[in-house]
Protein backbone atom coordinates (compact mmCIF):
# COMPACT_ATOMS: atom_id res chain seq x y z
CA UNK A 1 0.00 0.00 0.00
CA UNK A 2 1.32 3.43 -0.85
CA UNK A 3 2.38 5.47 2.29
CA UNK A 4 0.28 8.49 2.44
CA UNK A 5 2.15 12.07 1.87
CA UNK A 6 1.29 14.41 4.98
CA UNK A 7 3.95 16.85 3.63
CA UNK A 8 1.91 18.52 0.30
CA UNK A 9 -0.78 20.23 0.71
CA UNK A 10 -4.22 18.23 -0.52
CA UNK A 11 -7.02 19.85 -2.09
CA UNK A 12 -10.37 18.12 -2.84
CA UNK A 13 -11.32 18.47 -6.65
CA UNK A 14 -14.78 18.19 -8.04
CA UNK A 15 -13.95 16.99 -11.50
CA UNK A 16 -12.72 13.76 -13.15
CA UNK A 17 -8.78 13.17 -13.23
CA UNK A 18 -6.86 12.11 -16.02
CA UNK A 19 -3.18 12.81 -16.63
CA UNK A 20 -2.68 15.85 -18.53
CA UNK A 21 -5.55 17.52 -17.85
CA UNK A 22 -5.90 20.80 -16.93
CA UNK A 23 -8.58 21.74 -14.35
CA UNK A 24 -9.95 25.58 -13.04
CA UNK A 25 -10.48 26.39 -9.37
CA UNK A 26 -13.38 28.05 -8.28
CA UNK A 27 -12.37 31.36 -6.40
CA UNK A 28 -12.24 30.19 -3.05
CA UNK A 29 -9.93 27.55 -3.95
CA UNK A 30 -7.38 29.70 -5.89
CA UNK A 31 -7.42 32.52 -3.27
CA UNK A 32 -6.67 29.86 -0.77
CA UNK A 33 -4.05 28.21 -2.61
CA UNK A 34 -2.74 31.77 -3.86
CA UNK A 35 -3.15 34.20 -0.93
CA UNK A 36 -3.27 32.25 1.87
CA UNK A 37 -1.00 29.43 1.29
CA UNK A 38 0.80 31.60 -0.86
CA UNK A 39 1.81 29.07 -3.87
CA UNK A 40 3.48 29.67 -7.01
CA UNK A 41 3.39 28.96 -10.31
CA UNK A 42 4.52 25.13 -10.52
CA UNK A 43 3.88 24.32 -6.69
CA UNK A 44 3.51 20.54 -6.62
CA UNK A 45 0.10 19.38 -4.61
CA UNK A 46 -2.29 16.27 -3.83
CA UNK A 47 -5.53 16.49 -5.39
CA UNK A 48 -8.85 13.97 -4.98
CA UNK A 49 -12.40 13.08 -5.90
CA UNK A 50 -13.73 10.98 -4.13
CA UNK A 51 -13.22 7.79 -7.00
CA UNK A 52 -9.93 8.32 -8.92
CA UNK A 53 -7.57 7.71 -6.43
CA UNK A 54 -4.76 10.76 -5.55
CA UNK A 55 -2.96 12.52 -7.89
CA UNK A 56 0.05 15.14 -7.87
CA UNK A 57 -0.68 18.16 -9.59
CA UNK A 58 0.50 21.30 -10.58
CA UNK A 59 -0.71 24.96 -10.08
CA UNK A 60 -0.52 27.79 -12.93
CA UNK A 61 -2.02 30.85 -11.31
CA UNK A 62 -3.53 33.17 -13.64
CA UNK A 63 -3.39 36.92 -11.47
CA UNK A 64 -4.30 36.75 -7.88
CA UNK A 65 -7.49 35.45 -8.30
CA UNK A 66 -7.43 32.55 -10.27
CA UNK A 67 -5.61 29.42 -11.18
CA UNK A 68 -5.20 25.99 -13.03
CA UNK A 69 -4.28 22.57 -11.92
CA UNK A 70 -2.41 20.60 -14.59
CA UNK A 71 -2.78 16.73 -12.84
CA UNK A 72 0.97 14.74 -13.44
CA UNK A 73 0.18 11.73 -12.31
CA UNK A 74 -1.56 9.13 -10.03
CA UNK A 75 -0.06 8.51 -6.64
CA UNK A 76 -2.86 6.23 -4.83
CA UNK A 77 -5.10 4.09 -6.03
CA UNK A 78 -8.60 4.22 -5.02
CA UNK A 79 -9.24 2.43 -1.70
CA UNK A 80 -11.89 -0.18 -1.70
CA UNK A 81 -15.08 1.58 0.00
CA UNK A 82 -15.95 0.81 3.08
CA UNK A 83 -19.51 -0.03 4.93
CA UNK A 84 -19.63 1.65 8.09
CA UNK A 85 -23.14 3.41 8.31
CA UNK A 86 -22.87 6.14 11.38
CA UNK A 87 -26.09 7.50 12.46
CA UNK A 88 -26.89 9.95 14.92
CA UNK A 89 -29.26 12.52 16.30
CA UNK A 90 -28.28 15.95 15.60
CA UNK A 91 -26.00 18.31 17.22
CA UNK A 92 -25.81 22.15 17.24
CA UNK A 93 -23.29 23.45 15.06
CA UNK A 94 -20.00 23.47 16.71
CA UNK A 95 -20.48 20.03 18.08
CA UNK A 96 -22.17 18.70 15.00
CA UNK A 97 -18.78 20.12 12.85
CA UNK A 98 -17.06 18.61 14.67
CA UNK A 99 -19.00 14.76 15.11
CA UNK A 100 -18.76 14.64 11.33
CA UNK A 101 -15.50 15.31 11.25
CA UNK A 102 -14.33 13.01 13.71
CA UNK A 103 -16.26 10.14 12.03
CA UNK A 104 -15.26 10.53 9.20
CA UNK A 105 -11.95 10.08 10.40
CA UNK A 106 -12.76 7.28 11.68
CA UNK A 107 -13.91 5.29 8.94
CA UNK A 108 -17.87 6.48 8.58
CA UNK A 109 -18.98 5.72 4.71
CA UNK A 110 -22.14 6.68 5.05
CA UNK A 111 -23.56 9.55 7.79
CA UNK A 112 -27.19 10.31 8.29
CA UNK A 113 -28.92 12.20 10.84
CA UNK A 114 -31.57 11.04 12.83
CA UNK A 115 -34.47 12.40 14.54
CA UNK A 116 -35.59 10.98 17.84
CA UNK A 117 -38.20 12.05 20.29
CA UNK A 118 -35.54 13.68 22.79
CA UNK A 119 -34.01 15.17 19.58
CA UNK A 120 -33.01 18.98 20.29
CA UNK A 121 -31.48 20.40 17.12
CA UNK A 122 -33.56 19.39 14.21
CA UNK A 123 -32.36 21.96 11.60
CA UNK A 124 -29.43 20.37 9.47
CA UNK A 125 -27.01 21.73 6.86
CA UNK A 126 -26.54 19.30 5.05
CA UNK A 127 -24.04 20.96 2.68
CA UNK A 128 -22.05 22.58 5.92
CA UNK A 129 -21.54 18.88 6.57
CA UNK A 130 -20.66 17.95 3.28
CA UNK A 131 -18.01 20.53 3.37
CA UNK A 132 -16.44 19.03 7.17
CA UNK A 133 -16.63 15.73 5.49
CA UNK A 134 -14.38 17.29 2.91
CA UNK A 135 -12.21 19.13 4.98
CA UNK A 136 -11.68 16.10 7.07
CA UNK A 137 -10.52 14.21 4.31
CA UNK A 138 -8.00 16.42 2.88
CA UNK A 139 -6.49 16.57 6.86
CA UNK A 140 -6.52 12.73 7.21
CA UNK A 141 -5.39 11.20 3.48
CA UNK A 142 -8.51 10.02 3.16
CA UNK A 143 -9.86 9.08 -0.64
CA UNK A 144 -13.57 8.22 -0.21
CA UNK A 145 -15.46 10.46 1.03
CA UNK A 146 -18.94 9.85 3.07
CA UNK A 147 -21.77 9.70 1.56
CA UNK A 148 -24.55 12.07 3.35
CA UNK A 149 -27.66 11.22 3.60
CA UNK A 150 -30.96 13.70 4.34
CA UNK A 151 -32.72 13.24 7.74
CA UNK A 152 -34.87 10.45 9.10
CA UNK A 153 -36.76 9.97 11.40
CA UNK A 154 -36.19 7.21 13.76
CA UNK A 155 -39.60 5.47 13.60
CA UNK A 156 -39.08 5.38 9.56
CA UNK A 157 -35.16 4.60 9.43
CA UNK A 158 -36.56 0.97 11.59
CA UNK A 159 -39.30 0.72 9.54
CA UNK A 160 -37.23 0.08 6.29
CA UNK A 161 -33.93 -1.66 8.08
CA UNK A 162 -31.96 -4.32 5.67
CA UNK A 163 -32.79 -7.61 7.58
CA UNK A 164 -28.97 -8.06 6.79
CA UNK A 165 -27.44 -5.37 7.98
CA UNK A 166 -25.89 -5.03 12.00
CA UNK A 167 -27.38 -2.18 14.12
CA UNK A 168 -24.73 -1.16 16.92
CA UNK A 169 -26.98 0.70 19.04
CA UNK A 170 -25.24 2.93 22.32
CA UNK A 171 -27.81 3.01 25.18
CA UNK A 172 -26.53 4.32 28.72
CA UNK A 173 -29.29 2.37 30.59
CA UNK A 174 -27.76 -1.33 28.54
CA UNK A 175 -25.85 -3.67 31.18
CA UNK A 176 -22.26 -2.14 31.78
CA UNK A 177 -19.65 -4.83 29.97
CA UNK A 178 -16.55 -5.32 28.41
CA UNK A 179 -17.35 -3.61 24.86
CA UNK A 180 -14.72 -5.34 23.15
CA UNK A 181 -16.12 -8.92 24.06
CA UNK A 182 -19.84 -7.26 23.68
CA UNK A 183 -19.12 -6.42 20.07
CA UNK A 184 -17.82 -10.08 18.90
CA UNK A 185 -20.78 -11.07 17.32
CA UNK A 186 -20.37 -8.66 14.44
CA UNK A 187 -16.66 -9.44 13.86
CA UNK A 188 -17.36 -10.56 10.37
CA UNK A 189 -20.36 -8.36 9.67
CA UNK A 190 -19.67 -7.08 6.00
CA UNK A 191 -22.59 -4.54 6.08
CA UNK A 192 -22.32 -2.55 9.87
CA UNK A 193 -24.50 0.69 11.41
CA UNK A 194 -23.70 2.18 14.86
CA UNK A 195 -26.24 4.76 16.13
CA UNK A 196 -25.61 7.56 18.59
CA UNK A 197 -29.06 9.14 20.13
CA UNK A 198 -29.71 12.24 21.79
CA UNK A 199 -28.72 13.85 24.96
CA UNK A 200 -31.32 12.15 26.80
CA UNK A 201 -31.11 8.83 25.54
CA UNK A 202 -33.69 6.80 23.52
CA UNK A 203 -37.37 6.99 25.38
CA UNK A 204 -38.41 3.09 26.29
CA UNK A 205 -40.61 2.36 23.17
CA UNK A 206 -37.67 3.64 20.62
CA UNK A 207 -35.57 1.13 23.07
CA UNK A 208 -37.97 -1.65 22.06
CA UNK A 209 -38.13 -0.90 18.19
CA UNK A 210 -34.16 -0.99 18.35
CA UNK A 211 -34.47 -4.07 20.29
CA UNK A 212 -36.73 -5.75 17.60
CA UNK A 213 -34.30 -5.56 14.74
CA UNK A 214 -33.23 -8.47 13.48
CA UNK A 215 -29.48 -7.99 13.97
CA UNK A 216 -28.77 -5.76 16.66
CA UNK A 217 -26.53 -5.22 19.12
CA UNK A 218 -27.08 -2.86 22.24
CA UNK A 219 -23.86 -1.30 23.61
CA UNK A 220 -22.49 0.34 26.59
CA UNK A 221 -19.26 2.68 26.55
CA UNK A 222 -18.88 2.09 30.26
CA UNK A 223 -20.03 3.89 33.39
CA UNK A 224 -19.97 7.19 32.89
CA UNK A 225 -22.20 9.44 31.06
CA UNK A 226 -20.18 11.04 27.57
CA UNK A 227 -21.94 13.62 25.48
CA UNK A 228 -23.09 12.69 22.39
CA UNK A 229 -19.80 13.82 20.14
CA UNK A 230 -17.51 12.09 22.56
CA UNK A 231 -19.53 9.27 22.45
CA UNK A 232 -19.46 9.23 18.49
CA UNK A 233 -15.63 9.22 18.68
CA UNK A 234 -16.00 6.02 21.39
CA UNK A 235 -18.19 3.83 19.32
CA UNK A 236 -16.67 4.16 16.51
CA UNK A 237 -13.11 4.06 17.78
CA UNK A 238 -14.15 0.23 19.26
CA UNK A 239 -16.02 -0.57 16.34
CA UNK A 240 -13.08 -0.19 14.26
CA UNK A 241 -10.20 -2.07 16.44
CA UNK A 242 -13.13 -5.04 16.76
CA UNK A 243 -13.79 -5.23 13.11
CA UNK A 244 -11.76 -2.81 11.05
CA UNK A 245 -10.60 -6.07 9.17
CA UNK A 246 -13.76 -7.16 8.04
CA UNK A 247 -15.44 -3.71 6.84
Amino acid sequence: MPRIDFTSHRLYIDAALVAGRHIGLDRAQANYLLNVLRLKDGTGLLVFNGSNGEWRATIQPDGRKSATLRVEEQVRPQPARRDLHYLFAPLKHARLDYMVQKAVEMGASHLRPVLTRRTQATRINLERMRANVIEAAEQCGILNLAAIAPDITLDALLADWPPERWLVFCDEDAEIADPVAALQPVRGASELAVLIGPEGGFDESERRALLAVPQVLRLSLGPRILRADTAAVAALALVQAVVEATI
